[in-house]
């Protein structure tokens, strides 16, 4: 168990020179491989700075990298304009596309006694370690899980092993492990590396991935006082040390406590990374913990056209819509096409304000119908973006019309909560 590379702090801001340095001198002290596989993101997470690492491991290991698998989960394959805007110059004959129904195999299993533990009763069912076939049959001599460390909603913080069991994984790991974050509680678990999710995911690793020569290349991303963004922390490692550094200063620089509660937010989703609300909605979970009650939570997205990213998840979103928690848990006991795919019933759940705050969505190609029919109020985007024109505001409190609002312009760089809300105090 080796830690390769643990550099960066609050104040770091490390270029793409020394982005490349410290991953080369972590690379070289892995010594001779010949048959290298790079498992990266794909778009949705730009900010990682993946793209630039994954181009520096191949203009450093030349021939001998010899396939990158975007980390896709659920999502839809990268097109080829989005990979050159993410990857460079790189060649499109390298990218592989994760199939997440098909192109799985089953490692092994947590047992259910374990998920009943961790699930506090609620869950009684194993939970199958599922990562794609060129992982685990590609006979790599060196396997690079590239991702940035940010605070998430099913996981707690992003990234280390879920970049392999969820975003190289199968129907059924993705569908059991986001119920599992569902159910335990999206706000026991958003911040905070150690919970149910990760406990199973590490026991996962620990018993079915010891195997396989993966090192993983964790970057830590936040905003200067400008507004820029900046990488704080660069950690490489093949263990889970490289990914508690990184955690621990990802608290630091993407977790903004708040002293009074949010009445009025606005988030902007950058047309570029979110299409769909099943991404989108990152929105609402980043935030919810910082909205105080009967608060108004608008969303901007200007290029989101779709609920799910899946066809299937899509339609699975429209019949049933965003309606808290009780209605999505009978809905799951009821109907066997929700009950069939627990990541949507999950995302169901996250994406609910559970009728505590109202969640207004501006989307650029959905209609006002298709918005309220899944249970969110609709705002028109032209008039919305006029009157809170993102070019105009800084994140943070802004004043408009002389109404306080709170804008974020990206919210999967950070999560946001309200002090009260840590301190179990009544908003």
């Amino acid at each position: 168990m080796s830690l390769y590379c643990s550099v960066g702090n609050v104040d770091t801001e490390l270029s793409q020179e020394q982005l490349q340095s410290l991953l080369i001198e972590s690379l070289t002290k892995l010594g001779d491989r010949k048959c290298v596989l790079a498992v990266p993101p794909d778009q949705t997470r730009s900010h990682s700075h993946a793209g630039e690492l994954t181009r520096f491991a191949w203009q450093y290991y030349g021939e001998r990298l010899q396939a990158v698998l975007p980390a896709l989960g659920t999502h839809v394959a990268m097109q080829p304009a989005q990979i050159t805007r993410m990857f460079g110059d790189m060649p499109q004959n390298l990218f592989k596309i994760h199939n997440w129904r098909t192109d799985i195999e089953t490692i092994g299993e947590v047992p259910a006694k374990f998920i009943r533990e961790q699930s506090e009763g609620k869950l009684d069912y194993p939970w199958p370690a599922q990562i794609n076939k060129l992982i685990s049959q590609g006979g790599f001599d060196l396997i690079l899980s590239i991702g940035q460390v940010v605070p998430h909603e099913v996981i707690g913080m992003a990234n280390y092993n879920k970049n392999i069991l969820v975003g190289t994984g199968g129907r059924e790991g993705i569908n059991r492990s986001h119920y599992l974050g569902a159910v335990y509680g999206m706000e026991r678990i958003m911040g905070r590396a150690d919970n149910p999710v990760r406990r199973v995911l590490n026991y996962a690793s620990d018993h079915f991935l010891k195997h396989l020569p993966i090192v993983y290349v964790l970057t830590v991303v936040g905003r200067t006082a400008e507004g820029s963004l900046a990488v704080r922390g660069l950690y490489i490692g093949d263990d889970v040390e490289c990914f508690q550094r990184a955690a621990e200063l990802s608290l630091k620089v993407n977790f903004e406590i708040l002293e009074e509660p949010i009445r009025k937010a606005v988030v902007y989703l950058d047309p570029h990374e979110f299409h769909s609300t099943w991404l989108g909605n990152k929105a609402v979970y980043r935030t919810r913990m910082a909205l105080a009650d009967n608060a108004e939570l608008i969303i901007l997205a200007p290029g989101v056209r779709e609920f799910g990213e899946d066809k299937g998840i899509d339609a699975l979103i429209r019949k049933y819509g965003y309606r808290g928690t009780p209605a999505t848990l009978d809905a799951v006991r009821d109907n066997p096409d929700l009950a069939n795919d627990l990541s949507a019933a999950a995302h169901l759940i996250h994406g609910s304000s559970e009728g505590r705050f109202k969640i207004t969505w501006a989307p650029g190609h959905l209609t006002r119908e298709e918005v309220e029919g899944v249970a969110f109020a609709y705002g028109d985007l032209s008039a919305l973006q006029q009157k809170y024109d993102i070019h105009m505001l800084q994140q943070g409190y802004n004043t408009v019309d002389g109404e306080d609002i709170f804008f974020i312009p990206n919210p999967a760089l950070g999560l946001w909560a309200w002090r009260g809300k840590l301190t179990n105090e009544e908003s």
